[in-house]
């Protein structure tokens, strides 16, 4: 079959790879109808994960759109035909961790993520013709017939993500709003957010065309990422700053930034996968501001992700107007550049095999 493979830092290809086989009884397998690439797929494409990597062995991706084709022996939620999506990290459902909802650290499957190489567990993408799914009862879900292939997609990983980055800074009405990064799961949360009669609502990206969909959908101030900024919001906040953060970049500029904007005493949530070990975070301004900090970039998805289901179902978010871009599996690599590159307005790329 055909797989999106790893072969170095922005050299994603295309090849042929071993189909895929039921080993475990607890193991489905699926045909993918359609994939993506997440903004955590970059940190592979642009080297930082490289030593995670197995070149030209490690498959991609972990957002899909799939069908099962064949079932395990244990398998008792999914059958022939079904529709469905997972989360993006594998988690058995039994362990103490999946039973207290932190599956993205199931004790089991030690961790282990969809296309990030043998660094999490050398299980298979979702940028593939076909996969396997292992303990698919425990983080698997069925697709509900009026969903698109492209909103199964949201399921995996940007959807629920935005949903978590919600409830933990839990926005009350009248409250003021910071989004920095406008992603497609930045862009999610603020479309949410924005359903919660918040106040104020800022954003924050250096991509000029994500600032644009921003302030065109939802009518909220945004700008680029520096001090002019943190300037105007401070200015529109009495100088204190606002009362809630979400970020969803990953990087210590976006983190400064977050830090920069939140009010003594505000809540932030930090939602992007952060992978500098070393960038100083200044904790006595964040202990004498006493700031509410979560960290949350390795997100517990699946406890989400029949909520984020609902939200479709109920069309409280359509999702539809951020795919912007088609590929093939073939285009992978091209896929890969446009997203990475943020070229031709891209906001998110539907991939299919």
């Amino acid at each position: 079959m055909k797989a999106a493979v790893y072969f170095g830092p922005k050299d994603i290809r295309t090849i042929n790879v071993d189909d895929p086989k039921i080993t475990e009884p607890h193991q489905i397998l699926v045909k993918v109808r359609a994939t993506s690439i997440c903004g955590s797929d970059l940190h592979i494409w642009r080297g930082t994960l490289d030593q995670a990597m197995g070149k030209g062995h490690s498959t991609l991706g972990h957002e899909l759109s799939g069908e099962v084709i064949e079932t395990g022996a244990e398998v008792g939620r999914f059958s022939k035909g079904d529709r469905v999506s997972m989360g993006y990290s594998a988690s058995c459902g039994d362990c103490y961790q999946c039973r207290h909802h932190n599956t993205a650290h199931c004790q089991v499957t030690k961790s282990a993520v969809y296309g990030f190489g043998v660094g999490f567990g050398d299980l298979n993408g979702t940028q593939a013709e076909y996969m396997s799914i292992p303990h698919a009862d425990a983080h698997t879900i069925k697709i509900d017939d009026a969903l698109t292939d492209a909103q199964a997609l949201t399921l995996s990983c940007n959807l629920p993500t935005a949903i978590l980055a919600n409830k933990l800074v839990d926005v009350q009405i009248g409250e003021s709003l910071a989004i920095v990064g406008l992603g497609p799961t930045g862009m999610m949360a603020l479309d949410l957010a924005t359903k919660r009669g918040p106040g104020k609502v800022f954003a924050f990206d250096p991509v000029a065309h994500r600032r644009e969909a921003a302030k065109m959908r939802y009518g909220i101030e945004v700008f680029e990422p520096g001090e002019a900024g943190v300037e105007a919001v401070k200015a529109a906040t009495g100088g204190r700053g606002v009362d809630k953060v979400i970020e969803m970049v990953g990087t210590g500029e976006s983190l400064d930034l977050s830090f920069s904007l939140i009010r003594a005493g505000g809540t932030m949530a930090g939602l992007g996968m952060f992978t500098d070990m070393a960038h100083p975070v200044n904790l006595l301004d964040v202990f004498f501001r006493d700031i509410t900090l979560h960290m949350r970039g390795f997100a517990s998805v699946w406890p989400e992700m029949w909520n984020a289901q609902r939200l479709i179902t109920e069309g409280k978010i359509t999702l539809t107007e951020m795919f912007t871009h088609n590929f093939s599996l073939d285009q992978a690599g091209e896929a890969y550049r446009v997203f990475g590159e943020r070229l031709d307005n891209v906001e998110k790329v539907l991939i299919r095999p």
